[in-house]
């Protein structure tokens, strides 16, 4: 149990603490599964939802780097969402080619 206290030294958490450490944690996971989701379109929703777990969670500690950061995947996963939607994402021949058949 020695561990546990080492590991994580300011424990006994308040609620407040221990929700945005789980919002925390999902937001990483949701992050790691994005990486794994061929459909373009249900991984930036899957991205923006973790960035969105992350910005809270940036903003919750007072990280302005990390805020900016998810800020900003969070514009730029939802502008592509976008796009997808909108029909004005579209991969050339060429790209799908090389995708398919890398040398």
């Amino acid at each position: 149990m020695d561990f546990l206290f080492n590991f994580i030294p300011n424990l006994p958490w308040t609620n407040l603490e221990i929700v945005m450490n789980i919002v925390a944690i999902l937001g990483v996971i949701l992050h790691i599964y994005g990486v794994f989701l061929e459909k373009e379109k249900r991984r930036d929703l899957v991205f923006v939802i973790g960035g969105l777990c992350l910005f809270t969670y940036a903003l919750w500690i007072g990280n302005k780097i990390f805020t900016l950061a998810m800020g900003g995947f969070i514009l730029a996963s939802f502008v592509e969402f976008i796009e997808i939607l909108t029909g004005y994402h579209k991969h050339s021949e060429k790209n799908v080619e090389e995708y398919k058949n890398p040398k």
